[in-house]
């Protein structure tokens, strides 16, 4: 279990940032302690490390953003893991870069809403909404944690993304088998990142989706 402090160290380490946005996360920090609660954003007995399995799991996506990125769109974003980090990241980084998150749960969504503007953060918007009922977005970047299976979250790509977008996917040890599975009706282009906050988890990097026709 990593003491708070060990903690924000554990995440300055891996991600160079500014002053004002360690603030900004440390803001976030209390207001996640203090909704969680109520409405579960995070299993209480991942609180005691919060910058490293929730804050550092999501900021290690920043990275493996397309530099041309203008549109983030992050799924079933829960307690804003790892949209709402991005959303701190790009205030820092890249302005010019708008983080749209999706949570069909309310009171999750409002949780949210809240949470971005008491960091003061004006690039962030936040549909109440189901992934597949929402109108297609055209994103240079989805990302998703803990959401869907792979070929599930390719569905929902397959609507949303960009021509030339790609999809962050954090995922834990089974992931070869979703990938199998998911191949059985996409292809696409795949690179694989190991996790730096989880030894068995990785980072999907996946372009080029494309669904597989029916053979007639």
């Amino acid at each position: 279990m990593i003491g708070e402090n060990a903690g924000i160290a554990a995440f300055q380490t891996q991600i160079n940032v500014s002053r004002e946005t360690l603030e900004r996360l440390e803001t976030y920090e209390g207001l996640l302690r203090k909704w969680n609660p109520a409405i579960n954003l995070v299993s209480k007995t991942t609180l005691s490390e919060i910058w490293t399995r929730h804050f550092l799991d999501s900021a290690q996506l920043w990275v493996m953003r397309p530099d041309a990125a203008k549109h983030w769109l992050d799924l079933g974003s829960g307690g804003g893991f790892p949209g709402l980090v991005i959303g701190v990241l790009a205030a820092e980084h890249q302005p010019d870069l708008t983080v749209t998150l999706v949570e069909s749960d309310a009171r999750k969504a409002s949780f949210l809403l809240n949470t971005a503007k008491n960091m003061g953060l004006d690039n962030i918007t936040v549909y109440i909404e189901r992934a597949e009922a929402l109108k297609p977005q055209g994103a240079d970047v989805i990302s998703a944690r803990a959401l869907a299976q792979v070929d599930m979250l390719l569905h929902y790509a397959d609507r949303h993304l960009a021509e030339n977008g790609v999809c962050l996917f954090c995922k834990g040890g089974n992931h070869e088998m979703e990938l199998t599975e998911a191949r059985k009706c996409w292809t696409f282009k795949l690179q694989k990142s190991k996790s730096l906050s989880d030894p068995t988890g990785v980072i999907l990097q996946i372009e080029s989706i494309h669904r597989v026709r029916a053979q007639e």
